[in-house]
């Protein structure tokens, strides 16, 4: 199932920066690690936020959920779900 997701995130500015360095580097090997098994399909920065749109293809809600929950960013996201299917105009889709 493909899921396109936005995530907003929303760090503490007190936040101790070595907490920070921590979770970000923790969040891009997650990233990385589900993008290289396909689940994490496509990333994008949305320009002059801290988010990013994010296509996951994943075996059902669930799958999906595990992976957004596991996010070492998690408790500092605003995420917003929305399931796709193939539109019938699309030329990669013949």
């Amino acid at each position: 199932m493909l899921f396109a997701v936005r995530m907003d995130v929303e760090i503490p500015r007190d936040l101790d920066p070595g907490v920070r360095a921590d979770l970000l580097a923790r969040e891009k090997a997650y990233c990385q690690e589900l993008q290289k098994s396909g689940e994490w399909v496509h990333i994008w920065r949305c320009v002059g936020q801290h988010a990013n749109i994010s296509v996951f293809d994943v075996a059902d809600n669930e799958a999906l959920h595990r992976i957004l929950w596991d996010l070492p960013l998690f408790p500092y996201m605003r995420i917003e779900v929305t399931p796709l299917a193939r539109h019938p105009s699309d030329l990669a889709a013949e």
